[in-house]
């Protein structure tokens, strides 16, 4: 009994001594409002990507919208008019050429007038006309080829006189050809180059006929003037009407 109870003891004692530091450690707990942070890497790579994403677009729709403004201003400046114009200048080089050929002398630059004046004297020479008329017909000839002439020259100054005006404008125009901020304006300048060129081949055109006239009537004087001479010779021959043989006497006979 006495060992048992020793042994019981002891037991007890010892269980006792085990169980103290339990007892006497502090107990360590989370307060209910506290919470924790976590990290979540994944998620963290997948923001990033995303932002990164969304960063592009914006610099795509920023490069859009610059192309579109760079756009609207080359369309402004494609529509924007030439700043310069030399129609006015051309129009007067054209007029005052056309000026010289209509103060054509005699014989103006128009067919039915043309056919009348040949017709009544440069056409066969009549056999009932008087001497006196024959006579007239040839001055009238000569001062028509003498006009035609004089209007050629004349021609020939205003064309020489419309060189200076159309270097100057040509010098101009290839400038705003050249410094044209758009499509329009180096289209109206292209555009005024050829008017430009074609007020020159009508002035190359005015001055041909202008000289074709004079030679025309060169001509046409010559062949009259031999049909005439036929006639008077005939005149002349015509028994009766023409040269009657005689006597001379050249000196005092006896």
């Amino acid at each position: 009994m006495t060992r048992r109870f020793a042994r019981s003891r002891a037991v007890f004692l010892a269980a006792t001594i085990l169980a103290t530091p339990v007892a006497l450690a502090p107990v360590l707990t989370t307060p209910a409002h506290a919470w924790k942070i976590v990290f979540d890497p994944s998620n963290y790579a997948q923001n990033v990507l995303t932002a990164a994403r969304t960063l592009e677009q914006i610099t795509h729709q920023i490069t859009s919208l610059q192309n579109e403004a760079q756009m609207l201003i080359n369309q402004a400046r494609n529509l924007a008019s030439l700043p310069f114009s030399a129609l006015l200048q051309i129009q007067q080089s054209v007029q005052r050429t056309q000026q010289l050929l209509q103060q054509a002398q005699n014989i103006a630059f128009d067919v039915q007038q043309i056919d009348q004046a040949f017709q009544q004297q440069y056409g066969n020479v009549s056999m009932s006309v008087t001497d006196q008329q024959l006579v007239a017909d040839a001055r009238t000839r000569w001062q028509n080829t003498v006009g035609g002439l004089q209007d050629a020259m004349r021609v020939q100054a205003g064309v020489v006189g419309n060189i200076d005006t159309n270097r100057t404008q040509m010098s101009e125009l290839v400038g705003q050809s050249q410094s044209a901020t758009g499509a329009l304006q180096a289209t109206q300048a292209g555009n005024q180059i050829l008017a430009l060129q074609s007020q020159q081949l009508s002035d190359l055109v005015a001055l041909i006929s202008a000289n074709g006239r004079a030679g025309a009537l060169t001509e046409a004087e010559r062949a009259a003037a031999v049909a005439q001479g036929r006639e008077q010779r005939r005149r002349f021959l015509t028994p009766g009407t023409g040269y009657q043989p005689g006597n001379a006497q050249m000196f005092n006979g006896n």
